[in-house]
């Protein structure tokens, strides 16, 4: 599978020429752009818990990428069932080098950002040492990294970036609006393009798949992500607040869902209920979040535990509406049988029945009206609640949803 001309490839070292047998046994090296732990990410969440599920059958060498300072426990936590571990820091200078180079080329900066010749270098290296039977890519950030050992290779798109982009460049200032235009012409052409250098492909959801630019799409497999239910269950908290959204608050979709919730909803909410009030749970609030802070609206950034948040609140409010892919923060409150009221958007990746498993709403009138019938009908909520929770334990579970990613890897899906 050659790579396009538009699309520079690193150095080039030798690498193996053919895959190892080993039985019902590979030998998987998984390729990330962030360490996967802690789980603060839907990246990082989808990598743990596949790579864990895989380890249970495979022998897993990690290869993630860094830009952060490592977290002190990451390397120890990822050896529970990484048979290897290998980080490779992103140092600013080094990612300027990158996007400047992505700037002088066809590379989206998505992937430009990520993709270093010195650091690809280091994991031809380790493929060359370690020998293994497949290589899996997760999101497309890393797929420069995978594609130049004849080995079978799996891609990840997980979400569709160029559609995440494509849904800000009315959201964004005069100045930004065509550097993200240019972006997702570039995130379009390669997305389609790096289709062709992997043998097999997988996707979070239907809706996202509909709108990934191939033609092949019968040939990338529907793998959502799952919910430890054994760890997000139901627990009996004192609900201190009645409406709740959470995630990594620096994430331009959960910013831009905040605002909405308390400069949008509330405000109709009150007119009818001064007393609701609102906690606004993860890490590294952003400036504009921070400033949504009142004595109604609590931001409490970090949580060492996410499901206090969760059991604490009535309801999760999620009106996601630049989003792409599968909202994690959905499937745990519906596990942990609190209620949701969220997009349209968002519900086409879960798939929820409206007014029986959640309750669904696109314009502030809408989700205010939600909130004020959940609140005055507590039982209506616990209805919808705990049918939720039976629909996660049906359908998402990291068990089933990596059953199928393990047939796709070992070239099974069809």
């Amino acid at each position: 599978m050659g790579q396009a001309k538009a699309y520079p490839t690193c150095a080039c070292v030798t690498l193996p020429n053919e895959p190892r047998t080993t039985g019902s046994s590979l030998k998987i090296l998984a390729i990330t752009s962030r360490v996967p732990w802690p789980l603060e990410k839907g990246d990082k969440l989808r990598a743990y818990h596949q790579l864990r599920e895989l380890s249970k059958q495979h022998e897993i060498t990690l290869c993630a990428l860094n830009d952060i300072e490592l977290h002190p426990s990451a390397i120890e936590e990822l050896k529970k069932f990484c048979k290897e571990v290998h980080v490779f820091p992103l140092s600013k200078k080094m990612i300027a080098g990158n996007l400047l180079s992505g700037l002088l080329s066809n590379l989206p900066l998505q992937v430009a950002y990520f993709t270093s010749p010195r650091i690809s270098v280091q994991i031809d290296r380790v493929i060359a040492s370690t020998n293994p039977d497949r290589i899996f890519c997760q999101l497309i950030r890393t797929a420069e990294y995978g594609t130049r050992a004849r080995i079978p290779r799996t891609l990840d798109y997980m979400d569709v970036f160029s559609k995440g982009i494509e849904r800000r460049i009315d959201k964004v200032g005069p100045l930004r609006k065509f550097p993200f235009e240019l972006e997702w012409k570039r995130l379009l052409k390669y997305e389609a393009e790096v289709f062709s250098r992997f043998e097999s492909h997988t996707i979070i959801s239907q809706q996202d798949l509909m709108l990934l630019p191939v033609e092949q799409k019968a040939h990338v497999a529907v793998i959502p992500n799952g919910v430890d239910t054994a760890f997000f269950h139901p627990m009996n908290r004192k609900k201190d607040f009645h409406l709740l959204f959470n995630g990594n608050m620096n994430y331009p979709p959960n910013i831009e869902s905040a605002a909405y919730i308390v400069e949008k909803i509330l405000p109709i909410v009150w007119r009818s209920n001064p007393e609701v009030r609102l906690l606004i749970s993860g890490a590294t609030p952003s400036e504009r979040v921070r400033a949504l802070a009142s004595e109604r609206v609590v931001v409490s950034g970090w949580v060492d535990d996410v499901r206090e948040s969760f059991a604490r609140s009535m309801m999760l409010v999620a009106p996601m509406q630049s989003s792409i892919g599968l909202q994690n923060k959905l499937l745990e409150a519906m596990a942990m049988e609190v209620t949701c009221i969220t997009s349209t958007l968002s519900n086409n990746a879960i798939g929820a029945l409206d007014g029986e498993e959640i309750l669904v709403a696109n314009q502030p009138d809408e989700y205010a009206e939600q909130i004020l019938d959940l609140l005055a009908h507590p039982e209506k909520a616990a209805a919808i609640a705990m049918r939720a929770r039976l629909l996660v334990l049906d359908r998402f579970s990291w068990e089933q949803t990596c059953e199928l990613l393990e047939k796709v890897i070992e070239g099974k899906f069809a």
